[in-house]
């Protein structure tokens, strides 16, 4: 069946995720995937008529989220894409289905899954991701529209409605913390800021909110990119290809890139140079050798997610509440499916209420010559309350909807008329 056609439900719903829980940074970096990989992955899932599927790749976690039942060839078509083997990606992969896999899409979009619980930068990232996949298809796919615009409400409703936002905590505040706790002086210090992507900007943020007047440079591949961020916080820029001379006055390096590999190594790094290098990409960006010169502290999210556990302890306490509304949600996400599932039969049953009542409108028209408003708005209000009825009906008892619509075809027979 053509996937243009195709209704999309929760029993076709899979995601595949490899996540901190399993893997540490340097093997979930093998399986990071790129926006230049987006395209030739999507074509050959419509191609083969694999259905259809997006994937969320950020620093904790990878995830393909797919609505086939075909996920493993979608998970061989992600492996050939990245360059994995898919062995190696299923030692690694968590697989939840159905309604299991939805709540999962509903908890990860709340931060109920991250490293740092609570820590709301996630749900933009699924939001963008998406969108991202959305731009090389010739068509929409109404389920994961839904799924995607359900989890941006819970998160909004979970961030204002709990405390498990409380005490600043994300993988960007994280870096900033460690650097506010482990260097002196840190007013004086030269800071250099690689990448200025989403967590690149939350980490300028909150250097700009918790130091007075920081010393900060920033470069970014796009020239222009950077220098926006550069007017609006205020703070000089570099061309990114002189940043490894920029390095031999940097005192703190963090480097937020999205490179397929390593910006930073042996051979542009300055010697004899004392540094704090944080590594908030993914892949790891910076070479794990760097962290082995002396006088070179090197620190990446794995090790950014341990050092802010007081903050988790008081996040956890709220996390009943946080679920309380993914289940509230998560009910009326499959009321919506539902409905939307016997659509057909519920507009089939309203229209055949409605001809019966064009047809009596008629009868009075004819007869008197004129009908009172208030007599169709009463006519409609009628058509509406029952039409209402039987929806609330066949969507309560499903495994009888067929036959209950075909008794009432049968019944409402507008030809009897």
């Amino acid at each position: 069946m053509s996937t243009k056609n195709k209704f999309h439900q929760t029993s076709d719903f899979a995601v595949l995720s490899i996540s901190y829980e399993k893997a540490d940074a340097e093997t979930r970096g093998r399986f990071a995937f790129f926006d230049d990989h987006i395209k030739a992955f999507v074509n050959q899932i419509h191609e083969q008529d694999y259905g259809d599927a997006f994937v969320v790749s950020t620093c904790n976690r990878t995830e393909i989220y797919s609505t086939t039942k075909n996920y493993l060839h979608i998970a061989e078509l992600y492996c050939n894409t990245v360059g994995v083997s898919l062995s190696e990606f299923l030692n690694y992969v968590n697989v939840l289905q159905r309604e299991d896999a939805l709540f999962h899409l509903f908890r990860v979009a709340a931060g109920l899954e991250s490293q740092i619980i609570g820590d709301f930068e996630i749900v933009s990232q699924i939001k963008n991701a998406y969108h991202r996949f959305k731009k090389y298809k010739d068509f929409s796919n109404p389920y994961l529209e839904r799924a995607i615009n359900s989890s941006i409400q819970i998160s909004k409703r979970i961030k204002n409605e709990t405390g498990i936002s409380t005490g600043s905590a994300s993988v960007s505040y994280a870096a900033v913390h460690y650097i506010l706790n482990n260097t002196k002086h840190i007013h004086e210090k030269n800071i250099l800021l690689l990448g200025v992507g989403e967590i690149g900007q939350n980490t300028i943020e909150n250097l700009v909110k918790h130091i007075y007047q920081p010393k900060i440079k920033i470069a970014n591949r796009s020239f222009e990119k950077a220098e926006k961020i550069a007017d609006k916080y205020n703070i000089p820029q570099i061309d990114f290809e002189t940043f490894p001379e920029e390095l031999k006055q940097t005192d703190v390096l963090i480097v937020a890139t999205g490179a397929q590999k390593y910006i930073i190594d042996e051979t542009n790094f300055p010697k004899n140079k004392e540094m704090v290098v944080i590594d908030l990409s993914m892949p790891n960006n910076v070479q794990k050798e760097i962290g082995k010169l002396e006088n070179v502290t090197l620190i990446d999210v794995d090790q950014l997610s341990q050092t802010i556990q007081e903050t988790m302890e008081q996040r956890k306490k709220e996390i009943p509440k946080a679920e309380g509304i993914i289940k509230e949600m998560a009910k009326e996400f499959a009321d919506w499916e539902k409905k939307r599932k016997l659509a057909p039969q519920i507009n089939h049953f309203k229209n055949s209420l409605k001809k019966i009542e064009e047809n009596e409108m008629h009868n009075i028209h004819k007869k008197f010559h004129y009908a009172k408003i208030e007599d169709m708005e009463l006519s409609n209000n009628l058509v509406q309350k029952i039409t209402n009825r039987f929806a609330k009906y066949i969507m309560e008892n499903p495994s009888r909807a067929d036959e209950i619509t075909k008794l009432m075809e049968e019944i409402l027979d507008i030809h009897k008329q």
